[in-house]
């Protein structure tokens, strides 16, 4: 990774950690409907302009825009509208942690539809301790913050994301659309669809305060807009496994950034369950090999001695002789 992809990839985890900020303040002011229709309006002018200059084609009309409204439903209105209502009764911070389990959920829901994804012994194992990581950062006990109500509907949000992911995967990766194309046309799809149910929310006269008005303009045209811009970079540079990492680091962005403009506390069970869930995808992914950590673990057993014996006392070192 060369120095302009360090960059960005760490650009890309603070602009993605701080859109849960960005969605925080914007709700000072705004309805969850009315921030969700924003943010997808000014994402989706900011992506049509890049396409514009960058001469990317849009995919032409048929079947594929009727996939496209499942996408944009999945991987836009509904995680966003869940990300807005469970902020409101809960923290960024936390929100943020808990959207960390998008790669986890990914995971689980690849391996019972997609018939490439396998079922392997690391990968179960992997998924049992990040779900348990995720247990403990919900708190179903009560000691997480906000109600739990909240906390579901922002992992109800993450789980939205993943069947996204596994859709396209198995109905539009065929296809071969340029990423860039295929984020535009569902930030289209998705400002027509959430355009329809807004009036069904009621419409209460917005508070448009300086905060709420740069939030949402910088949830809309950075995190929404100017981040899939980065992230399409970062897939052709490093490629797609490689730059999905950068999920890793976001639950990190967003609980400093919360903490730091916001004042919201780290909790124990925020650090806590957030480790094991990384453990759990490391595991569930290969990154750490169980085989091997096992055979090196037996390795390490059998060279502690159990008891010292004669030869142990023979000779001590040089450098004790003095």
């Amino acid at each position: 990774m060369n120095r302009l992809s360090f960059s960005l990839f760490l650009l890309l985890a603070f602009i993605w950690g701080a859109s849960f900020t960005f969605i925080k303040v914007s709700l000072g002011g705004l309805t969850p409907s009315q921030l969700v229709l924003t943010r997808l309006v000014l994402g989706a002018a900011f992506l049509l302009i890049v396409i514009l200059f960058s001469r990317v084609r849009l995919p032409a009309f048929g079947l594929v825009w009727a996939h496209l409204v499942v996408t944009a439903t999945l991987g836009m209105v509904a995680p966003f509208l869940l990300l807005a209502w469970g902020e409101q009764h809960t923290s960024a911070a936390l929100a943020g942690v808990l959207i960390g389990a998008i790669p986890l959920i990914t995971l689980t829901m690849a391996t019972a539809v997609l018939p490439t994804e396998r079922a392997t012994v690391a990968k179960v194992v992997g998924l049992v301790v990040g779900f348990v990581g995720v247990v403990v950062v919900v708190s179903p006990w009560g000691t997480a913050g906000g109600t739990l109500g909240g906390r579901l509907a922002v992992l109800g949000a993450a789980a939205s994301y993943a069947a996204q992911t596994v859709y396209i995967r198995r109905v539009l990766s065929s296809r071969k659309i340029p990423p860039l194309a295929l984020a535009t046309s569902q930030l289209i799809v998705g400002v027509v669809v959430q355009a329809v149910i807004t009036p069904f929310t009621g419409w209460p006269a917005p508070s448009l305060t300086w905060p709420v008005a740069a939030s949402i303009v910088l949830l809309g045209v950075v995190s929404t807009g100017a981040a899939y811009v980065i992230f399409f970079r970062l897939i052709n540079d490093l490629g797609a496994t490689t730059a999905s990492t950068v999920n890793y680091l976001v639950p990190v962005t967003a609980v400093l950034i919360g903490s730091v403009t916001l004042q919201e506390p780290i909790t124990l069970e925020m650090v806590l369950g957030t480790s094991i869930v990384l453990l759990g995808l490391a595991v569930a992914e290969r990154r750490v090999d169980l085989t091997r950590l096992r055979h090196l673990t037996r390795l390490r057993l059998r060279r502690v001695p159990v008891t010292a014996g004669p030869a142990d006392h023979a000779e001590a070192p040089a450098s004790r002789r003095t």
